[in-house]
């Protein structure tokens, strides 16, 4: 395989994660082929990632779809990595759980498959902690790469369920080509950090609801947070770090309440984050609450819970420390002010 061209295909090109790994990986020198389901959005990528200082003549695009077999097999030809980073991220759960978990697993199903079959040499898959510290009953412990998901649990949401059913998927498909330590799973806490462009995303979306008053006091919930270019130097790494290969990889800097982040970003930005929640909302108010705005009743499941994970593996790969949590939310408020997105 070592005459492949270091082209690397990165799914979910136009996302969030995704255009920070393709900055990371054009800065490095790789070629990058980024999939899109329609190559309408090309030249928005083209131009977004240009404006960081990427050298946009070795970037290239595919249109591929996570529900349908057309094109992947072509679209690995010449490919030496993969990153499948595509995956549907939501914070207002669909009705039906299908809705996320399908394409999840079936992107995830075809992405892996044909990566093996066209010979890549190795596949790095964003997971989630989601697929870990989900539907236990014992929160007073620190979770592991060793730890998964109980699907059967009523309080695990349809995001957490589909990334624990794709990330199976993946190992079971590296596994079915005796593949397994060509295979590295990321698993990000809540990505944080700042936006390229003007789409704010899930994550930007947080945030942004705490700067612009629609949170006026902060839910009991606590998120592991991790900055976007973390986890973008961490999927980089795990392309060619000798151990990387067969192993999973928490990247958490830290566990962070709703009000913590509001604090950090009226501590770093008082002229922006002054409708920011200066206090914590009892639970049976946010249940209250929950039964109008789908965002927060989606996630009311998550009230009080405190899950501790062990970032150490992915300290390990990226080989320094990570960014402090309220450091990415900051961030994020900064690019939501310069896209003005918040007044």
């Amino acid at each position: 395989m070592s005459d492949q061209p270091d082209r690397v295909l990165v799914t979910g090109i136009s996302g969030f994660l995704g255009g920070h790994v393709a900055l990371q990986l054009l800065a490095q020198g790789y070629t990058v082929r980024g999939s899109l389901r329609s190559l309408e959005r090309a030249e928005k990528v083209r131009k977004t990632l240009a404006a960081h200082g990427a050298d946009t003549a070795r970037l290239e695009f595919v249109p591929l779809d996570l529900l349908a077999d057309k094109g992947w097999a072509e679209a690995m030809s010449g490919v030496r990595y993969l990153q499948h980073v595509a995956s549907p991220f939501v914070l207002e759960m669909p009705k039906d759980k299908n809705d996320l978990i399908r394409p999840a697993v079936e992107g995830t199903r075809r992405a892996v498959s044909a990566a093996f079959t066209g010979g890549v040499e190795r596949v790095v898959v964003t997971s989630s902690i989601a697929a870990i510290a989900y539907g236990h009953d014992d929160y007073s412990r620190t979770f592991t790469t060793a730890d998964w998901t109980n699907p059967d649990s009523p309080k695990v949401s349809a995001y957490a369920e589909s990334k624990l059913r794709a990330e199976r998927e993946a190992w079971a498909v590296a596994d079915s080509f005796g593949a397994r330590e060509r295979l590295a799973t990321i698993n990000p806490g809540a990505i944080l950090g700042p936006l390229l462009d003007e789409d704010v995303g899930t994550s930007g979306l947080l945030v942004q609801r705490l700067l612009n008053g629609s949170i006026p006091a902060a839910p009991k919930m606590s998120f592991s947070i991790i900055d976007v270019r973390d986890v973008a130097a961490a999927q980089v790494a795990a392309m060619t770090a000798p151990t990387a290969g067969g192993k999973r990889h928490i990247l958490a800097d830290r566990e962070m309440s709703l009000f913590e982040l509001a604090t950090a970003l009226r501590t770093a930005l008082p002229q922006v984050a002054g409708r920011a929640p200066r206090f914590e909302m009892p639970n049976w108010v946010v249940r209250l609450i929950g039964l109008f705005d789908p965002q927060i009743g989606s996630n009311t499941a998550e009230l009080g819970h405190v899950r501790r994970v062990d970032g150490n593996s992915g300290r390990l790969l990226l080989a320094r420390p990570t960014i402090p949590g309220p450091d990415a939310a900051v961030a994020t408020a900064r690019s939501l002010v310069d896209q003005r997105l918040v007044a």
